[in-house]
């Protein structure tokens, strides 16, 4: 069996098939993220990163208690299939409404994402993540957190099905998430979290 126990120079795995990737990411002593063949490890997070990503899962799952859409934390992947290839991403929290069998380690059809920027994936967050989220069907909303200030970068799509970027700023702004039929404020994503003067 494929094991990601060793690393090349790169910090990635090359031409590794997706069936290969699960098999080898079920027994893993840490997380690998795909795109289309290429493996690559995951770096850990700080302390304030992780705290904002609790505050995401926990703000929308206590929020979806009894209602049909589901939060999953950093632990399960999401799949996306793109004509350059099947990507697999750990985002920090996402909302399901129409969720894969118990048995399997991913989710196809989120209906929300949320991600927690930090400084050294800062660039692919906001980029190659980004555009390959945004290409999944099922996605109405998009949001990127910052860590340094109560600020997120929010793309929710349109009645057109387009997509619509804004920057919400302060702890009492409110995000509506209407897919989910779910109001939350940044403030409750930001709970605890100390910033630098």
């Amino acid at each position: 069996m494929l094991s990601f126990s060793t690393v090349t120079a790169a910090g990635k795995w090359d031409n590794i098939s997706v069936e290969d990737y699960l098999a080898a990411e079920e027994v893993a002593d840490s997380k690998h993220e795909y795109v289309a063949g290429v493996v690559y490890a995951m770096a850990g997070a700080k302390n304030r990163h992780n705290r904002i990503a609790t505050n995401a899962t926990v703000a929308l799952g206590s929020r979806l208690r009894g209602h049909p859409c589901d939060a999953f934390n950093s632990d399960t992947k999401v799949r996306i299939q793109t004509q350059i290839g099947t990507r697999f991403y750990y985002p920090d929290a996402m909302v399901v409404c129409d969720s894969n069998p118990e048995d399997d380690s991913f989710q196809d059809q989120p209906v929300t994402i949320v991600e927690v920027l930090s400084e050294s994936p800062r660039r692919t967050d906001l980029g190659e993540k980004k555009d390959a989220y945004l290409t999944i069907p099922t996605l109405q909303s998009y949001l990127l957190l910052e860590t340094d200030a109560p600020v997120a970068h929010f793309w929710q799509r349109d009645v057109d099905g387009a997509w619509q970027h804004q920057i919400l700023d302060g702890a009492q702004t409110e995000i509506v998430l209407p897919e989910a039929d779910l109001t939350v404020p940044l403030s409750d994503l930001y709970e605890g979290v100390e910033f630098s003067e």
